[in-house]
Order: C-alpha cells, then sequence, then structure tokens
C-alpha cells in the first residue's frame, strides 16, 4: 500500500477517536451522577490513550515510512467486555436522556472503529501495523459491547416502566 495511503488511514483514525471522546466527553460534563461521569471518563481516557497510539504510528510513518514496534499487550478476554456495568450504573441514566442518546450514538461510532481496525488488520502486510490494528480493534469492539449491553438495559428499564412486557 502506498504511503499517503497508509497516513490517510491513520489521520481517519486519529479523527474518529477525536470524535468519539468528543461524545464522551460531552456524555460526562451532562452526567448529573458521578457513576456515570466516572464510565464516560474511563471511555474519554481510553479515546485519548488510541490517539496518542495513532499520533506515534503517524509521526514514525511519515519519519521512516514504517510503524513503530511497540508491545500492546493483546488481551483475547477485552473482547468480551466484563460486566462492570453494574445495576447502580445502569439505574443513574434515563432511557431519554442526553446520555442514552450519547450511547446510542457512540455504538455507531465503536462499530465504524471495529471494522475499520479489522479490515486495516486484514490487509496490511506491515507486522506491526496488523498488530497496533487488531489491538485496536478489540478496545473498540470491548467499548462496544459496553455500550451495546448499557442501552438493551436501558430499553429493558423502559419496557418495564411502561408495561410493555407482552401478557
Amino acid at each position: 500500500m502506498d504511503k499517503s495511503n497508509t497516513l490517510d488511514i491513520l489521520k481517519n483514525a486519529f479523527l474518529m477517536e477525536k470524535k468519539g471522546k468528543s461524545l464522551y466527553q460531552q456524555a460526562m460534563d451532562h452526567a448529573k451522577s458521578d457513576e456515570v461521569k466516572s464510565f464516560f471518563k474511563d471511555l474519554v481516557d481510553d479515546e485519548q490513550e488510541h490517539m496518542n497510539i495513532l499520533e506515534k504510528q503517524f509521526k514514525a510513518y511519515m519519519k521512516d515510512g514504517k510503524f513503530v514496534a511497540v508491545y500492546y499487550e493483546y488481551d483475547d478476554g477485552a473482547a468480551n467486555a466484563p460486566d462492570i456495568l453494574d445495576q447502580n450504573l445502569k439505574d443513574k441514566i434515563n432511557a431519554a436522556s442526553f446520555e442514552a442518546t450519547a450511547i446510542t450514538a457512540a455504538i455507531s461510532f465503536e462499530k465504524k472503529a471495529v471494522d475499520m481496525y479489522a479490515q486495516r488488520a486484514k490487509e496490511t502486510s506491515d507486522p506491526e501495523e496488523k498488530k497496533i490494528y487488531n489491538w485496536l480493534s478489540t478496545w473498540e469492539t470491548t467499548h462496544l459491547k459496553k455500550l451495546v449491553a448499557l442501552e438493551e438495559s436501558l430499553i429493558e428499564n423502559i419496557w418495564h416502566d411502561n408495561s410493555f412486557w407482552p401478557l
């Protein structure tokens, strides 16, 4: 793959992470409870870490035409999204709130990120680039699973609150 295409992919990945961080920051700023703020703060921090990684790789690729060899802990369990979404957090988010809307929007962002990183990992022959995109794809999958689980819980709460369950 030519250098300009690889750089474009890195720039687009960085921009996607920046947009996700901005969304999570807004949700954190709007959150009324400490539990919800903490949930979104963790996502903000993760997105910032991803931006730092992508920026480092962009600079290295600009300079030397290759990715920097960096050790990324690849934890297969991360994709399983440990159940950190306790009931207290779920109860603090109203299904019609800004935070719930942010969760729905974030699911779309995270799906795009997972797909883009997984696709890039498949396409590249550079082992370091493959490693980075696999690692990012795993992390974004973790985010996605957490957000989907939270959204499903919010929907279930609405069903209960409005007696939408079948008789």
